[in-house]
Parts: C-alpha cells; structure tokens; sequence
C-alpha cells in the first residue's frame, strides 16, 4: 500500500485503494484524478468593478458599461488624489467615491426634472440603480440610535461640545452605511441638541 500523498488541501491526503479481480488500482477511487475544490477569493469593490466591466462589455450592456467606466475613472482619479499613482482605495473609500456619484446623479435628476426633460431624469435614476449594487445595505432608523448610542459610551460623552469626538466614531462605526448628514443629525438629537 502507497503512503499518504500530500494533496491540494495541504494535509495528508488517504487514497482508498481497492484491489480490481486483476490487482489494479480501481481509477474511481483514486482521489489523484479529481479536481480541487473552487477556492473563494474575496474581491475589492475596484476588483468587483473591474469584473463586472468586462461582464458587460462580453453581453454588450451598454448603458451599465458606460456608467461603470464612469465610475472606474473616478475611483482610479480618487486612488491617485489620495495614494499617488501606484496605490488603490480601500472599499470604505470606494463606498464614498461611489456615494459621491450617486449624490451626483441625483442633484443632476433635481435639475432635470425642473428643465422638463424626464427622460434624461430616468436616465439618471437607471445609473443610480447600476451604482447602488457596490453601496453596503443602508443602516434603519433603529440601528443608527444604537450605533450613536454606543458612539457616545466609547467618547464618554457628556455634552454637545463634544459632538467632534462622537462624529468620528460615529463615522467609523458606520462605515459608509449611512450619510453624513444623517448621522450628524442623529448625533446631535442624541445628545440634546
């Protein structure tokens, strides 16, 4: 009998041998010959972007392919702005790269609307439906207070002057799931203001 081949998965890998009528190895139940598993890999919002551009461009989905190159070149320009030439954003810098576009979108459908040109207004809104897709699931009413409320325990604090320390925890906790303003609103309810 063979000894324990190290396999794919790193460890010692058992092979079940079993005698055929003519003492050959029964091909199977040799584990050699079967594939490795699908490893996950996790991917960047910029990673997620780039796959799904290449999506659309095979399906030739114009309008989604347009917004995403879009989208590439503003987070690439925002990855240079910040990092230089060679770095990359971080998915919480994306989140806010994308946010900004979307708030770009809909001051852009606010006008359209008042100009009376409702379909470049529905335009808007279908990029805005393609751009929600990387966004992270927004925060409830209910999970904002909790998230404020603990921002206030970790500050200790006691007053509205301390309403910067809080924010920026606050901030941090909410990791792009809820606008600014909201919070801050929030923040500032929370703590008498």
């Amino acid at each position: 009998m063979k000894a324990p081949n190290k396999g794919a998965w790193g460890g010692a890998v058992k092979f079940l041998h079993t005698q055929s009528a003519f003492g050959t190895l029964d091909p199977a139940l040799d584990l050699r010959e079967r594939p490795s598993p699908p490893r996950l890999k996790f991917m960047t919002i910029q990673e997620e972007i780039d796959a799904d551009l290449k999506d659309a461009m095979r399906s030739k989905q114009a309008e989604r392919l347009s917004v995403l190159r879009m989208v590439k070149s503003a987070l690439t320009n925002a990855a240079i702005e910040k990092h230089g030439a060679a770095g990359g954003l971080g998915d919480s810098e994306a989140v806010g790269v994308i946010r900004k576009q979307v708030k770009q979108r809909l001051d852009s459908i606010e006008s359209f609307e008042k100009g009376g040109r409702p379909e470049l207004a529905d335009k808007e809104r279908k990029e805005i439906e393609f751009l929600a897709e990387y966004l992270p699931k927004p925060l409830d009413e209910d999970e904002i207070a909790d998230l404020v409320k603990d921002a206030i325990g970790e500050a200790r604090a006691t007053s509205r002057a301390q309403l910067g320390a809080v924010m920026k925890i606050a901030t941090e906790k909410a990791a792009g799931r809820v606008e600014g303003k909201k919070l801050s609103q929030a923040v500032q309810k929370a703590l008498g203001g």
